[in-house]
């Protein structure tokens, strides 16, 4: 059973920084963080294949850089620059492969595996 731990949300004021982590239990997937605000839908932030490449989505490209340490087996997503609107219940997605990638990497309904979410909060 594929088990995803995420850690490291908490409350900031805009401009600041968080670092999130996701561990999984296992390794040589694809990854990708979501966000989910209340009301809204789930939507895709950062996309990690598992060959190496990445995708962001557009309204947090510059400011949020996904990353893997491979030795730990840990996907990191390092939110700098954070606004009011990046509140959200942040979550951790895997999937065999490279399919995702390919495909629709940002849509939900492309990730299988999923963690229970860390809360971020960004007040202005």
């Amino acid at each position: 059973q594929v088990q995803l731990v995420e850690s490291g949300g908490g409350s900031v004021q805009a401009g600041g920084s968080l670092r999130l982590s996701c561990a999984p239990s296992i390794s040589g997937y694809s990854m990708a963080w979501f966000r989910q605000a209340p009301g809204k839908e789930r939507e895709g932030v950062a996309a990690f294949g598992s060959i190496g490449v990445i995708v962001y989505a557009d309204s947090v490209k510059g400011r949020f850089t996904i990353s893997k340490d491979n030795a730990k087996n840990t996907l990191y997503l390092q939110m700098n620059n954070l606004k009011p609107e990046d509140t959200a219940m942040y979550y951790c997605a895997a999937a065999r492969g490279s399919k995702s990638m390919r495909e629709q990497p940002l849509s939900p309904s492309m990730w299988p595996y999923w963690g229970q979410g860390t809360q971020v909060t960004v007040s202005s």
